[in-house]
């Protein structure tokens, strides 16, 4: 098997000639002098916008247009940057620092590509990379395989990864039936809970203040158990709940505004009263773009 010298690995393609342009273009913003509003920021205020344009590059990549795509990595690569940057200011760490730092831990933890571990496949490789995290690296090993899921996760992405640890533990269904019969059970709790609600007469402060033992806050917890079915289902079927998701709010949205258009050129309202006429628009939106 022959091994790559990871010292020879390089960007190539004028790539590191146009990283030094980046981090110069934003040094310059972020200096006395330079834009006001790249002055301001800081970390903390970067942190949504570092998840928004992420799931806009998820949805460029879904619709596979090379310049889309382009533009939405070229946004991460400024915020990865500029957060990188700003550290940098504060002398905590280097932009340079990062890149070694990410680069050594590549290397490191690929053995089977820059060194003489074997790996049958990628089973193999995830065992070795976890068996390096705590020999190579120092870390302490986890309590439980679930603590090393990040609970910073938006919950979808982590309700995934749990599931996924867990499987990988051997604590999974047997077959898909298995995984589509839960979430039937869970469905029905959800009826069950929804008719409580109701014939309680009364809502108890919503959800968000709701007792868990209330029948809000049940209703509350047998929907959270139908979401998490759900993302079971995903996972089991090899599909990111996320990037499904996202799709289908795509979808939702096109074919929402086109039952708008066709409202306003039949001069019909949209309300609850017309809901006939909408749903013969959003019929026909879907047969134009299913």
């Amino acid at each position: 098997m022959e091994h790559r010298d990871p010292q020879a690995v390089s960007g190539g393609n004028g790539a590191d000639a146009a990283f030094e342009k980046l981090r110069g273009i934003i040094a310059r913003l972020r200096a006395p002098g330079g834009c006001p509003w790249d002055r301001e920021q800081s970390p903390e205020s970067l942190r949504g916008d570092l998840v928004e344009e992420t799931y806009e590059c998820v949805e460029a990549i879904d619709g596979k247009e090379p310049g889309h795509i382009m533009e939405e990595l070229g946004d991460l690569f400024l915020l990865v940057t500029m957060l990188s940057y700003m550290h940098e200011q504060e002398g905590v760490f280097t932009v340079a620092d990062v890149l070694e730092g990410v680069s050594a831990k590549l290397v490191r933890r690929h053995p089977h590509v820059f060194g003489s571990v074997k790996a049958k496949d990628s089973a193999e490789v995830l065992d070795n990379w976890a068996r390096i995290k705590v020999e190579q690296e120092g870390r302490k090993p986890k309590d439980s395989v679930l603590d090393e899921v990040s609970r910073g996760l938006p919950p979808l992405d982590r309700a995934a990864k749990l599931q996924k640890k867990a499987a990988r533990a051997g604590f999974d269904w047997p077959c898909f039936a298995g995984v589509a019969d839960k979430m039937e059970e869970e469905l029905g709790e959800v009826r069950e809970a929804a008719a409580a609600l109701s014939g309680s007469g009364k809502a108890d402060g919503g959800s968000a203040g709701a007792r868990p033992s209330s029948p809000s806050g049940r209703l509350e917890g047998e929907l959270g158990d139908l979401l998490f079915s759900a993302v079971n289902i995903c996972r089991f079927l090899g599909v990111d709940p996320s990037v499904a998701l996202q799709r289908t709010n795509v979808k939702f949205e096109k074919r929402f505004k086109h039952v708008e258009k066709r409202m306003k050129e039949t001069g019909a309202l949209m309300s609850r009263e017309n809901l006939a006429v909408m749903d013969t628009f959003w019929e026909e939106a879907k047969r134009d773009a299913p």
